[in-house]
């Protein structure tokens, strides 16, 4: 089809830079609205086109680890499950992002479970994560988990006291049951400031394409504040176990955040790069008499653009 071979390698390279597009229409929603006007003085710019510089290469070279990293889990049949607490606003969904952007769907997943239903609330408290742990040669990253009780849950009142010592009474028991199924757990909790999640809120109430991340249990948690750093406190204490410690990410600063918390997602996995066999594209096989039939042109979407 391309007998130009400068015109295909011209092809996919755009296809190439079209993949980082995709990466900076993410991140032009972490940029303030003045940065974008060019409300930065000259040197303020100059160094914030440098930073931006050495966070892209930095992530692309962690993503690129990634890669190897989910064939080496599907070569060795490896079992992971990881875990994202964190307030709300605390960039947990971003750092998701970026982790799962380039790898296959089928291989690592992402779950983000709702409120409970009428029905879930008289089941065990577990049961409804456990139909989501992974396979053999699976990534499962839960975007909030079942330390929805030693947070929410205990905050806005929506467990009784006796529902709450018995997650704790539980919980150990319940990770200790999953690693010996052969399952490895990682905890994060994402650490942020009073000021930082502060700004975050406004931002998201006074940018149209954000306020869909503001509910009301979003403003009520602001309100709240001091009582979730309390709630936190316990569930660390009490859950922060040799099997399954917690790790905490410091995410005042987004991008710094994702990068340490990749990297060190990495450092826990004694993963290695898989020797894939050389692909060669075959030959479209050409018949005779094949004619492509028409397509009805009322059928075609609008080429508005």
């Amino acid at each position: 089809m391309f007998d130009d071979r400068d015109a295909l390698m011209h092809r996919i390279h755009a296809d190439l830079m079209d993949g980082y597009d995709e990466e900076l229409e993410m991140e032009i929603e972490d940029r303030h609205v003045d940065e974008l006007a060019g409300d930065l003085s000259p040197e303020a710019l100059l160094q914030h086109k440098e930073s931006r510089r050495i966070y892209f290469r930095e992530l692309f070279r962690l993503q690129a680890e990634l890669v190897k990293l989910q064939d080496w889990v599907q070569a060795t049949g490896h079992k992971v499950v990881i875990l994202f607490e964190g307030r709300d606003a605390a960039g947990k969904g971003g750092a998701i992002k970026r982790i799962t952007q380039r790898l296959n769907p089928r291989v690592c997943r992402v779950v983000a479970l709702p409120a409970p239903s009428d029905r879930e609330r008289t089941q065990w408290y577990f049961q409804r994560y456990i139909q989501h742990l992974p396979a053999a040669g699976e990534i499962v990253l839960f975007d909030r988990s079942w330390y929805n009780r030693a947070g929410v849950e205990k905050v806005m009142g929506f467990c009784s006291d006796e529902q709450y010592e018995a997650f704790f009474r539980d919980v150990p028991e319940f990770e200790k049951m999953i690693i010996r199924s052969g399952v490895q757990l990682i905890k994060y909790w994402f650490s942020l400031s009073d000021q930082e999640q502060e700004l975050r809120f406004l931002g998201r109430i006074h940018d149209p394409l954000k306020q869909w991340k503001l509910s009301p249990m979003d403003l009520e948690s602001r309100r709240r504040w001091e009582l979730y750093t309390k709630a936190k406190e316990v569930m660390i204490e009490r859950t922060h176990i040799p099997e399954s410690p917690w790790w905490v990410v410091p995410a005042d600063d987004k991008k710094k955040a994702r990068l340490n918390c990749i990297h060190h997602l990495l450092s826990q996995m004694p993963y290695h790069e898989i020797e894939r066999p050389a692909i060669t594209l075959p030959e479209r096989v050409r018949h005779e008499g094949y004619r492509r039939h028409q397509v009805p042109g009322e059928i075609y979407v609008p080429q508005v653009y």
